[in-house]
């Protein structure tokens, strides 16, 4: 994989330029266009914040804004086909499109800091990991939030979970949509890039591997969203760490929007950080 290599201003330019471009396009829904965070000049740190599947850059701004005011340069771009103003579009979304999309984006974060890492939820975490598992980008810090890495098994057994993937994702079976507003043909996108984050290589400049889930989210696979970022920690040799929110705390899958965290959202984005830097997090 050749990964062009920025300075910091050609990094900070093209952010502003895709920020721009979402902004002034009439087919992108207000307020759900990139966003950048920026000091204005290189930063110790850097931040490329990776939403999840049919949501915006805007499920992770605040979390974004937590970043920056201590002191990172942050990107988070849009999905392909999310955020559109015909809110169906993300059903078309390919996973060449996602990893070309996660590539460019982690090109231009990487730009804007020295130690430079990324955070992704759902789908977001999928790509997260799967930037974080290409020798060649050298990504130094992986958060993963609720990681869609297979569904959860009330939800899918592994045997339409493959289904999904050889089927649904090449277009083979007309595409379904979930009550939720879910394209199964999308989903499959995801699960067919999860599927490949498997194998770990061993040569990863990893230094700090982490994972949080909640207790009462039925959309992922607990054990695999757990199991898979522990295991390329183990291969990087970096350290990790996990938090498991309780079920008591009644949050499911969404555990990074405020409206979903609610008055937990304070505590919650301060314990992301704390996860992302490598510091010890109470449950």
């Amino acid at each position: 994989m050749s990964v062009e290599v920025m300075d910091f201003a050609s990094a900070e330019a093209s952010a502003q330029r895709i920020v721009r471009a979402d902004g002034s396009d009439p087919g992108v829904l207000p307020g759900a266009g990139a966003r950048m965070w920026s000091h204005g000049e290189l930063r110790p740190k850097a931040v490329l914040i990776l939403h999840g599947y049919s949501h915006t850059p805007a499920q992770v701004a605040s979390l974004s804004e937590r970043f920056f005011s201590h002191g990172y340069n942050v990107l988070a771009p849009r999905a392909p086909l999310h955020g559109r103003v015909r809110r169906d579009q993300h059903a078309r979304v390919t996973a060449a499109a996602l990893r070309s999309h996660a590539v460019d984006a982690w090109t231009m974060a990487s730009g804007l800091g020295v130690d430079v890492g990324v955070v992704g939820i759902s789908g977001g975490a999928v790509l997260a990991t799967w930037l974080a598992t290409r020798p060649a980008l050298q990504v130094r810090r992986m958060l993963v939030l609720a990681p869609f890495y297979d569904p959860h098994p009330r939800r899918a057994t592994p045997a339409f979970t493959a289904a999904m993937r050889i089927l649904f994702r090449p277009g083979l079976l007309p595409d379904r949509v979930s009550d939720s507003g879910y394209s199964y043909t999308a989903l499959a996108q995801y699960l067919s890039i999860a599927a490949a984050i498997r194998s770990v290589p061993k040569d990863t400049r990893l230094s700090q591997v982490a994972v949080a889930l909640s207790a009462a989210d039925d959309a992922v696979h607990p054990e695999t969203a757990l199991a898979v970022p522990a295991a390329i920690a183990a291969a990087a040799g970096a350290s990790f760490s996990s938090l498991l929110i309780p079920a008591v705390a009644e949050l499911g899958h969404d555990i990074l929007s405020p409206t979903t965290l609610g008055r937990h959202v304070e505590r919650v984005h301060s314990r992301y950080l704390q996860l992302f830097e490598g510091h010890s997090v109470p449950c």
